[in-house]
């Protein structure tokens, strides 16, 4: 009964997610957008945890006070973005703070049918943790209400033959431009990205020179994001913006730089070298070789003879 309990419950319609918080129903079954005045959510009446069948964006007004960003911690007193995609658990105590502003639910029934509905999957930003807003400026503001507000009108007008492709094109602006004001608060926060980036290379070092590789394979990108606490997706896209590949490419080239030492340096045979690099196959090693140097690794041996 206990394990039941512990299920977090579904919202499958919007009807029933308008319905807990107390708000009208949605003027349209499959997305719905809240401009909340009053702060009058009432978000007491979800479940502990739950899961909602829509995308998620949330514009609040009043972020304020210490947010994180990485492993620190800086003053932002503007409103913020946050996003989330369908079938990702929330928990009520994210829940119960200030709600001022706007939210759209998108189901993504909505976009079938629309490229949109496979371009949506490739921001990565749906997929950051609650703390990874995107912090926006006032002239940034002023972009994203907008958009909002367009929406909103669209939705609150008569629906036409024209109704869905001008929605979904608003939709799709408003993300292009979360897509762009992302990329600048990388940019603007570059100290604390390269703080991260310098983490990430000792926590890549000492898991080379320590040998884990041994007991725990290949570092994955969701063990340096749990290291750094943060999220996978946002891991990525930070070293994308700043080294131009994401952190697979990055975790691959620290390996190829590790092998590269041991087969110059050591009488290790290369699949000696193989199995102590986290490969449970040789022959894999020697393909993401070839692949990263264009020389299988005895011949990178042999070039040192």
């Amino acid at each position: 009964m206990k394990k039941e309990e512990n299920i977090p419950h579904k919202f499958e319609s919007l009807t029933e997610l308008h319905r807990v918080l107390g708000l009208p129903k949605p003027l349209h079954p499959l997305i719905s957008l809240v401009e909340n005045k009053d702060n009058n959510f009432d978000s007491w009446k979800l479940p502990g945890s739950f899961i909602t069948s829509f995308y998620k964006i949330s514009y609040k007004k009043n972020l304020t006070g210490k947010l994180k960003y990485g492993q620190g911690y800086y003053d932002f007193d503007e409103g913020g973005l946050f996003f989330k995609a369908p079938n990702q658990v929330s928990a009520n105590a994210e829940n119960n703070d200030d709600h001022t502003g706007f939210t759209i639910l998108i189901h993504p029934d909505f976009l079938a049918g629309y490229p949109l509905a496979k371009k949506i999957k490739q921001y990565g930003f749906f997929s950051y943790s609650v703390n990874e807003a995107l912090h926006l400026s006032d002239k940034e503001r002023a972009t994203i209400i907008s958009i909002f507000k367009n929406i909103q009108e669209e939705l609150q007008n008569s629906i036409d033959d024209f109704s869905q492709d001008v929605i979904i094109s608003q939709i799709e602006t408003l993300l292009n431009y979360s897509n762009r004001f992302y990329k600048r608060q990388f940019v603007t926060r570059k100290s604390a990205s390269n703080d991260l980036l310098q983490k990430l290379e000792e926590i890549l070092d000492d898991y080379f020179n320590n040998e884990k590789t041994l007991m725990q394979g290949i570092p994955t990108v969701h063990y340096l994001a749990e290291t750094l606490n943060i999220s996978p997706s946002y891991l990525s896209d930070m070293l994308r913006s700043l080294t131009g590949q994401n952190a697979q490419q990055h975790i691959h080239n620290k390996l190829i730089e590790k092998a590269k030492e041991k087969i110059s340096t050591t009488n290790l045979t290369i699949s000696e070298i193989a199995y102590e690099l986290g490969f449970e196959h040789p022959s894999s090693f020697n393909k993401l070789f070839k692949l990263k140097t264009r020389l299988s690794p005895l011949a990178f041996r042999q070039s040192f003879n």
